[in-house]
C-alpha cells in the first residue's frame, strides 16, 4: 500500500520537484519505507510543452527489495506509473506476459502493470483483479492516465484548471501547491450533513474532485474526461444452469459463493509480510477468519476492540469464541473515553474533509494495534451492502405491512406514540425505541423516499434553517434523495438488489471503504476485502433479494453458505455494529468537544450556521428526551476540520 501523487502542466513551466517531495512527505503514513520522484525531462516532453511530474511513497508488501522503487518505468523509459494496491492476479499476468516475450526486473505487481499496459492499452484495467489506485503517463502518445479499482476500495483525487492537473491519493497532497485555492463548496456541505459524507465527484474543495470507483480519467492535449471502465450488470438475467425451484436454487448459489470467497480469501493472503485480520465478532469478519484458518498451515492472528464501560457496544465475547473457534493468535484490547480522548486528535487530523462516521474512532484503534503485530490485515467490510446486512433492509421488508395500517392509526396513535418515548443509544431497549424512531419517520410512499429518509443525518428542513441565508445560492436541499432516487433507477429488478446497488455505489466508497482506508493506512497498515473481489460482487447481484433477506433474516446466504466455519452461537446473533458509544459520552466525558466547538461564540464567528438550531439540538440531547449524537458529532467534526483549513 502507498501514496501517489503528481502533476501535469500545458503551461510548457516545468514541474517542480520540491513540489513533489513536499506532496509525497504529506502522505508519507501511507508509504513509510520509500519515497521517489520522476520529472520528465525527454526532448519529445520539451517540445510540446507538457510537463509530468510523478511522487510516490512505499509501504513494502511484495517483493520488499530496492526493485519495486517507484516511479517506475518500462525499459525504455516511456511508460511511467505511481501505483497504490494490490493485484492479486498479477502472478498469472506476469506468466502470461513473459510468454509473449515481455521482461521484468523485480517481482512486484507493479511491474506487471506497465508491461499490461503496453500489451493491451488503457483496456488493461479489465485484467486486473485487486484494489488500485495508479497514473500512467505514456511518453509516447502524451496521454495521462488516472485509474481507480471497480468498488473504490483505494481513493484517487485530482484537481483540473485548465492548464493544470493535479492528483492525489488525498486532498492534503493537492493542497501542497499554493496555487490550488481552497474554497468550500456549499453544496458539498449539504450533501455532507444529508448523508455524514460527501458522495463522489465532488469533494468539500470547488475544484477538487474524486475520481469515482470503476473510472479512469484521461488527460491529453488540455482536455480532461472521466470514463466509466466497469460497472454492475444493471440488466439483471438469471444464469441459464440456474435451477427453478427456490430450495435449489440456495444450493446452487451456496456452492458458488463458497468457491469464489474461498479463492478471493487464498488470493489476499499473499504477501511477503506478516497478515492477520481484523474480528469484530460479527457473522462478515468471521467468515474471513474462518476461511483464512482453513487455508493458513499456521495460526492466524486475529484483532477485536471492546468497549471497558459500555457493555451494549461490546462484542468481545463473539470474537473470543470464534478465536477459539478457529484456534487464532487472537489479541483483544477494550476502549474507554480516555482512549477516544487521546485517538481523537489523530482521527480528525487525517481528515482533509469532513467526514462523520463515529466508528473511524475505534477503527484507528483497532487498526493502530493491528499494526504492532502484522503489515497487512484482512475485514469483512462489503459483506452488508452486497447480501443485506443492514437494518434499513429489514424496514423495507416491513414497509409493505405498515402501508397497509389505516393512516388515522399511524399519524394520529403510532407515530405520536414513538415520538414521546426517549431514544437514545446507551440502553438495549432506549436503542430499540431510536430505531422504531428511524423505522416511522422514514416511511413515506416511494422507495426513494423511505430509503433516503432511514439515510439521512439532518433533514431538508433542518438543513435549510441551519446553514446560514446567504450561503445557500446554488444549493438543492433535496440533493440528497434525487442522488437516491438516480442511483434507484439504474437497476432493474427487486427493491432489495435496488437498495444495495446504491449503498455499493454510493455509501460503500463514501463512508465504509473511506473510513477503512483513511483509518489504517493512517497507521502504515494495508487492509484487504475479500468480499468486494469483483467476481464476488457480480455473483451477488444475480441472487434476487429475497435470498439475501428472507422474512427478516438479513444475510440469509451468507449464513447458510458458510454456517459450517461459523461457531453456534454466531448462528441466531443480532447485528449491532462496530459502533462508538458517542452519546453517553457527549453527555459526559466528551462534553468538552461541544463546549469548544459548538459554542455560541465559535459558531457566530464562524458565520456557517444559525446557532440556534444547535443550541436546540444540544438542549434536547443533553436532556435525553432525543438522541442527537449522530447530527452533534456531524457538527463537531465540522467545526475541527473548518478549524484546522480556515482558521
Amino acid at each position: 500500500m502507498c501514496g501517489i501523487c503528481g502533476k501535469l502542466s500545458y503551461g510548457g513551466v516545468q514541474v517542480d520537484e520540491a513540489l513533489l517531495r513536499r506532496m509525497c512527505r504529506s502522505l508519507v503514513y501511507r508509504g513509510p519505507d520509500d519515497e521517489g520522484v520522476f520529472v520528465s525531462s525527454n526532448s519529445e516532453s520539451q517540445n510540446s510543452k507538457v510537463q509530468v511530474g510523478l511522487g510516490h511513497t512505499r509501504l513494502r508488501v511484495i517483493d520488499l527489495s530496492d526493485a519495486g522503487h517507484q516511479p517506475m518505468c518500462n525499459e525504455d523509459e516511456t511508460i511511467w506509473l505511481v501505483y497504490n494496491g494490490e493485484i492479486y492476479n498479477f502472478k498469472e499476468i506476469r506468466t502470461e506476459l513473459k510468454e509473449k516475450g515481455h521482461r521484468f526486473r523485480s517481482d512486484t505487481d507493479s511491474e506487471v502493470i506497465i508491461h499490461l499496459y503496453e500489451e493491451e492499452g488503457i483496456d488493461c484495467l479489465k485484467r486486473l483483479n485487486g484494489m488500485f489506485a495508479l497514473c500512467i503517463w505514456d511518453e509516447r502518445l502524451q496521454k495521462l492516465w488516472l485509474c481507480r479499482d471497480r468498488l473504490g476500495i483505494k481513493p484517487l483525487v485530482y484537481y483540473w484548471d485548465g492548464e493544470t492537473l493535479i492528483f492525489s491519493s488525498e486532498i492534503k497532497g493537492i493542497l501542497c501547491d499554493s496555487k490550488v485555492r481552497k474554497e468550500i463548496d456549499w453544496s458539498a456541505l449539504n450533501l455532507y450533513l444529508t448523508f455524514n459524507y460527501i458522495p463522489a465527484p465532488k469533494t468539500i474543495f470547488k475544484n477538487i474532485r474524486k475520481l469515482e470507483a470503476g473510472h479512469y480519467l484521461l488527460a491529453e492535449g488540455k482536455t480532461v474526461v472521466t470514463r466509466k471502465y466497469w460497472d454492475i450488470n444493471t440488466d439483471i438475467t438469471p444464469p441459464q444452469n440456474k435451477p427453478e425451484k427456490s430450495s435449489d436454487q440456495i444450493g446452487f448459489y451456496k456452492k458458488r459463493l463458497y468457491g469464489l470467497m474461498e479463492n478471493a480469501v487464498q488470493k489476499r493472503m499473499i504477501s511477503d509480510v506478516q497478515l492477520g485480520a481484523f474480528l469484530s465478532g460479527g457473522i462478515d469478519s468471521s467468515i474471513i477468519v474462518g476461511l483464512m484458518a482453513r487455508n493458513s498451515e499456521r495460526p492466524v492472528k486475529t484483532f477485536s476492540i471492546g468497549y471497558k464501560d459500555m457493555p451494549l457496544f461490546d462484542e468481545t465475547r463473539y470474537s473470543r469464541e470464534v478465536a477459539r473457534f478457529n484456534k487464532t493468535e487472537h489479541y483483544e484490547f477494550k476502549l474507554d473515553y480516555k482512549d477516544i480522548i487521546n485517538s481523537f486528535p489523530a482521527v480528525l487530523e487525517t481528515l482533509d474533509e469532513p467526514f462523520a462516521d463515529s466508528s473511524a474512532v475505534p477503527t484507528y484503534a483497532v487498526s493502530q494495534e493491528t499494526k504492532r503485530h502484522v503489515t497487512v490485515a484482512l475485514a469483512g467490510d462489503g459483506a452488508d451492502e452486497l447480501f443485506a446486512g443492514y437494518r434499513m433492509y429489514q424496514g423495507e421488508y416491513l414497509a409493505k405491512y405498515y402501508s397497509i395500517l389505516p393512516d388515522i392509526m399511524k399519524e394520529k396513535i403510532i407515530e405520536p406514540f414513538i415520538n414521546f418515548l426517549p431514544g437514545s443509544r446507551e440502553k438495549k431497549h432506549s436503542e430499540y425505541i431510536r430505531r422504531l424512531k428511524k423505522f416511522t419517520n422514514g416511511m413515506s410512499g416511494s422507495l426513494a423516499e423511505r430509503f433516503y429518509g432511514w439515510q439521512e443525518i439532518f433533514s431538508p428542513g433542518t438543513r435549510q434553517k441551519l446553514i446560514k441565508h446567504h450561503l445557500q445560492d446554488g444549493i438543492s436541499f433535496q440533493a440528497g434523495q434525487e442522488i437516491i432516487s438516480q442511483k434507484l433507477s439504474e437497476l432493474a429488478g427487486d427493491n432489495i438488489n435496488r437498495m444495495l446497488y446504491v449503498d455499493v455505489k454510493n455509501s460503500l466508497p463514501g463512508d465504509m471503504l473511506t473510513k477503512v482506508d483513511l483509518m489504517s493506512m493512517r497507521n502504515s497498515l494495508e487492509v484487504r476485502v475479500p468480499f468486494l473481489d469483483h467476481e464476488v460482487v457480480e455473483l451477488a447481484f444475480e441472487m434476487e433479494g429475497s435470498v439475501k433477506l428472507k422474512g427478516l433474516k438479513r444475510k440469509y446466504i451468507l449464513m447458510e453458505t458458510f454456517k459450517d466455519i461459523l461457531p453456534p452461537m454466531l448462528h441466531n446473533r443480532p447485528k449491532w455494529g462496530f459502533e462508538m458509544p458517542i452519546g453517553a459520552w457527549l453527555r459526559r466525558e466528551l462534553k468538552f468537544l461541544i463546549d469548544d466547538f459548538l459554542s455560541r461564540d465559535f459558531v457566530n464567528k464562524q458565520g456557517i450556521f444559525e446557532y440556534d438550531i444547535i443550541d436546540g439540538l444540544i438542549k434536547k440531547h443533553m436532556s435525553k428526551k432525543m438522541d442527537y449524537s449522530l447530527q452533534l458529532w456531524n457538527l463537531i467534526v465540522f467545526q475541527h476540520w473548518h478549524k484546522r483549513y480556515f482558521s
